[in-house]
């Protein structure tokens, strides 16, 4: 079932969004060359606890960790570890949730490790783009295949893969709520939206192909051919009119240009 949040509902997402991009833009400072990823996670679990919020993920169906830490060609759920020790020139996707007041805030974002090649810089600032254009589609009518295919089409005309096997979601009380958010589909199919729903949406955008395959650990999900992939996802809410809100990114104004 899909939720549609009130007003008053609407405003304890949007705290815990605003506060979910504060801790995000504190993790992006602690990354570097040399850090573990278990080191980064601590990071974020005190600082979610010191804003008297918890970690979404920690314990969620036995995930360990505050962060899910992903390197290089590991797509999502990559766990932290004393032995992660990240290296010039990877890219590390982090993917962070908090509970503040009983409501979910999701978000993740791809960042190079010191200098990284070109081709990994495109493929950050692409899969960025990709989450702009398919949330700007988030629109009161429009359909949640409206989202996915504005992210394929996109990503698609760079030569990159869209994963298929993960997707967004919705978000509310629960980390996971109905609808399903694919970054891949038709236009004009899937559930109408409505003003009040809140959305996870996040393109996983691989150099290569988008087929993956998940890690003996029970969690960790890499490329299958071993490529790069980047994630960039926020939580947004769908309005009466005109492009939704980004929750998790506090004070974002839609340029004129975009429909």
């Amino acid at each position: 079932m899909i939720s549609i949040k009130n007003p008053a509902q609407l405003e304890k997402m949007r705290a815990a969004g605003h506060l979910l991009h504060e801790i995000m833009c504190r993790i992006r400072e602690v990354i570097r060359p040399g850090e573990t990823t278990a080191a980064i996670d601590a990071f974020a679990e005190e600082l979610i606890r010191r804003k008297n919020a918890a970690p979404s993920f920690l314990n969620y169906r036995g995930y360990p960790a505050s962060i899910c830490a992903s390197v290089d060609d590991e797509v999502v759920h990559g766990i932290p570890s004393d032995r992660r020790v990240l290296q010039e020139g990877s890219i590390l996707s982090v993917d962070c949730g908090l509970v503040l007041d009983g409501w979910q805030a999701d978000s993740a974002f791809t960042v190079g490790i010191g200098k990284i090649s070109p081709e990994k810089e495109e493929l950050i600032r692409v899969t960025e783009q990709c989450f702009f254009e398919g949330a700007r589609m988030a629109r009161q009518g429009a359909r949640v295949g409206d989202i996915g295919h504005a992210v394929q089409k996109l990503a698609e005309s760079h030569g990159y893969g869209v994963i298929r096997d993960l997707t967004g979601h919705g978000i509310g009380r629960n980390m996971h709520e109905d609808p399903s958010v694919p970054n891949f589909g038709e236009a004009d199919r899937g559930a109408r939206l409505r003003a009040g729903m809140t959305l996870a949406v996040e393109p996983m955008i691989s150099l290569g192909s988008w087929q993956v395959k998940e890690m003996k650990d029970g969690w960790t999900v890499k490329t299958l051919d071993g490529s790069s992939c980047s994630h960039y996802e926020h939580t947004i809410a769908v309005l009466e009119e005109g492009p939704p809100e980004i929750l998790t990114l506090p004070g974002y104004v839609w340029e004129k240009t975009e429909r």
